[in-house]
């Protein structure tokens, strides 16, 4: 007989899809009451199985307590009060209101090394936090655990959570598990239900979708499967649900600190769900364990073993093969391009420049141009493009995000994020973008005044907007898809007003103020070649040199550097991989920019070669199109490779990956068209000229 939490087996009518998305519940033994259920999901397309009677799945990651910043109430209550000034407009000063937004936003992380931790005395409580229920293959699916039918207090009580925390999807509350330091618990009742045929099917819905608990306990989640499912074989067919009603708490301290939490059930029988009549009431005792041990692990980053797996899966493996196979691939790409380049450039600037001097006496165009004809076109290349005002607005949020990406890997390198807990990461990005909206504001204004635009302020708005409309509009969908769904990854309206106050306060005025710095800093655009009045007319070209040609190949082979990495993080972000190679990454990172700056600038010789001048934005879209592969690699391992499903999952997924491939289009359009301009400038002032 094959047992396991899932068989993978498809089932109309899930607890997501197609059930009652609000169900109001009688408030019996302790219940909730109401529970509110979310549409929008389905079974994985692939369930597990494993071969004996009893199967069970720990949580043991050894993650460092974090302080908490609330964001509404708690410590320290001169950031509190700062936020509330701001919120209500009435700010103490300018600095104080930007370091109080400081405080909240890093309000999830601390320095390298340091741990912050509780101490207890023997006999002290320790809280336990219910937090959040989900299916297991549907990261970003999340609900509130006291949506399910389970023991509640009368009055639930919430924890002030760090912003990181909240955008992670967590909402902490207070639960009945009494548990104190260093006392053992045998078999405590922690209430009785009686639950209707509904509420049965509820969790019977949810079991057979792998929904898994997170508890909080000093700040250490553990995690483990609401029910069990076991499937027999095709014939004879059989189909059983259990839900578990006993939990064994195991936590390991040292001195007067907590230094390890997970949950079992190893030798807990589950209480079947099956057979119950319509009109029928199920009587379920929930009940609980607690045992203490103490270990010679001082630290909890020191806790290691060896035959701990996790709840979720660790960390990556190095890859190293598929590493060094990119690594030889690019090299190979990048000296093939610069050799090849440079040895055409050397020729074609020594045969122009001879034919310059022997023909200096008669016609001056009269030399062999063949497929080398970029010298003809010099009074044309410098020739400003249409809608240079999106251009600049491109330029100057690529340039942003470059910086962003940049900074966070940099921060990850220097250990500041808890590689267990995203929400630092968020916090810290959200950060960044708001800091770094003065240099989207400066490279914007400032190429914007050098190419003769005049609006600078229209090009100020544009800059400001041309993430953040897009990123808003796609958020809007999402979040409330999630409302909808009564999916703890919506938002609170604090959170979002936290948010659009951190951008109107901090990120839109450092765009302006950056605009200004870079419009008064702008020189001339000081081109190596005049520009004539009348546009020289471009020949026919060959297929091969359209720009749909380009956009393929330049987008194409940056793709295939990174395609590796990419499923690593696509199954962290999109998983539940912990990623941990950030030196790899920061590599990663470089070898692609190195191959669109390579690429950019051998499918710019090629189009100038054709006598075909219009490379502004054709340098953006060449190496940017690589954003394009990247959302289509999205939509293969959400078919392929993931075993997301439902409408919840779903919008996010694409909605986010969409966004990605945005930010991959500006942030290497801007490479592209920086490194074509550094080429193009180079060329034509070693050129000789009339």
């Amino acid at each position: 007989m094959e047992t396991g939490w899932g068989a993978g087996r498809s089932r109309a009518g899930g607890l997501r899809e197609g059930g009652p998305r609000l169900r109001e519940q009688e408030s019996k033994g302790g219940q909730c009451d109401s529970v509110v259920w979310g549409s929008g999901g389905g079974l994985p397309k692939e369930g597990w199985r494993t071969q004996g009677e009893e199967l069970e799945r720990f949580e043991r990651l050894d993650l460092g307590r974090q302080e908490l910043v609330s964001i509404t109430a708690g410590l320290p209550q001169t950031g509190t009060a700062a936020l509330r000034m701001t919120v209500l407009g009435h700010p103490r000063s300018w600095s104080y209101q930007w370091l109080s937004l400081l405080m909240l936003l890093l309000g999830t992380g601390h320095e390298p090394g340091v741990e912050g931790v509780t101490h207890y005395k023997a006999g002290d409580p320790v809280i336990l936090y219910v937090n959040k229920v989900g299916p297991y293959h549907n990261p970003q699916e999340t609900y509130h655990y006291y949506q399910l039918p389970v023991c509640c207090p009368e009055k639930i009580r919430h924890k002030s959570l760090s912003l990181g925390e909240v955008l992670d999807g967590d909402r902490m509350a207070e639960s009945l598990y009494e548990i104190r330091f260093r006392e053992n618990v045998e078999k405590r009742i922690l209430c009785h239900m009686q639950l209707s045929s509904a509420q049965v099917e509820q969790l019977r819905q949810a079991i057979e979708e792998l929904y898994y608990f997170e508890f909080v306990v000093d700040d250490l989640p553990i995690r483990g499967f609401v029910g069990y499912m076991e499937e027999s074989g095709f014939l004879p067919h059989s189909h059983k649900i259990g839900l578990w009603t006993h939990l064994d708490f195991h936590l390991e301290f040292h001195g007067d600190r907590i230094i390890f939490a997970n949950v079992s059930v190893r030798d807990v029988k589950p209480h079947s769900l099956d057979g119950l009549r319509p009109d029928e009431f199920l009587g379920l005792t929930h009940t609980y364990s607690v045992r203490w041990s103490e270990t010679s692990v001082e630290r909890r980053s020191d806790r290691r073993r060896g035959d701990d797996s996790g709840f979720f899966p660790r960390t990556l493996e190095i890859h190293w093969l598929s590493i060094i196979n990119s690594m030889v691939l690019v090299f190979l790409l990048v000296g093939f391009v610069a050799v090849i380049l440079m040895r055409v450039l050397r020729n074609d600037l020594a045969r122009y420049n001879l034919d310059e001097e022997t023909t200096s006496a008669g016609s001056g165009d009269d030399f062999d141009q063949g497929d080398n004809g970029w010298k003809i076109i010099h009074t044309d290349v410098f020739r400003f493009p249409p809608y240079r005002g999106l251009l600049c607005a491109v330029l100057g949020v690529g340039a942003q995000f470059l910086a962003l990406g940049t900074g966070i890997i940099v921060m990850a390198l220097l250990g500041m994020f808890n590689v267990h807990r995203h929400g630092a990461i968020n916090s810290a990005a959200i950060l960044l973008y708001a800091l770094t909206c003065c240099i989207s504001g400066y490279v914007s204004s400032h190429f914007y005044r050098q190419i003769g635009g005049e609006r600078w302020v229209w090009n100020i708005i544009l800059t400001t907007s041309l993430f953040s409309v897009p990123f808003f509009l796609t958020w809007s969908v999402v979040n409330s898809v999630h409302w909808a769904n009564g999916s703890t990854q919506a938002l609170p309206a604090t959170t979002i007003l936290l948010l659009l106050t951190v951008w109107l306060l901090v990120g839109f005025p450092l765009t302006v103020i950056g605009g200004i710095f870079g419009k008064n800093n702008a020189s001339s655009f000081d081109a190596p070649c005049r520009t004539k009045n009348i546009a020289r007319e471009i020949p026919p070209q060959p297929w091969y040199k359209s720009t749909l040609i380009h956009m393929t190949v330049g987008g194409f082979l940056p793709f295939s550097a990174i395609s590796v990495e990419l499923y690593y993080i696509f199954a962290t972000v999109w998983g539940r991989e912990q990623y941990t190679l950030y030196g790899i990454l920061f590599f990663v990172f470089a070898i692609l920019l190195s191959v669109g700056a390579c690429i950019s600038i051998a499918l710019t010789y090629f189009q100038l070669s054709g006598e075909d001048y219009r490379w502004w934005w054709r340098s953006v879209l060449s190496v940017g199109s690589t954003g394009l592969f990247i959302f289509l690699y999205s939509v293969f391992y959400y078919a392929r490779r993931s075993n997301m499903s439902g409408a919840v999952q779903t919008v996010e997924f694409f909605g986010y990956s969409l966004l990605t491939g945005y930010v991959f289009f500006l942030m290497l359009g801007t490479i592209s068209f920086f490194s074509s301009l550094k080429f193009i400038r180079y060329i034509y002032v070693n050129l000789k000229m009339d």
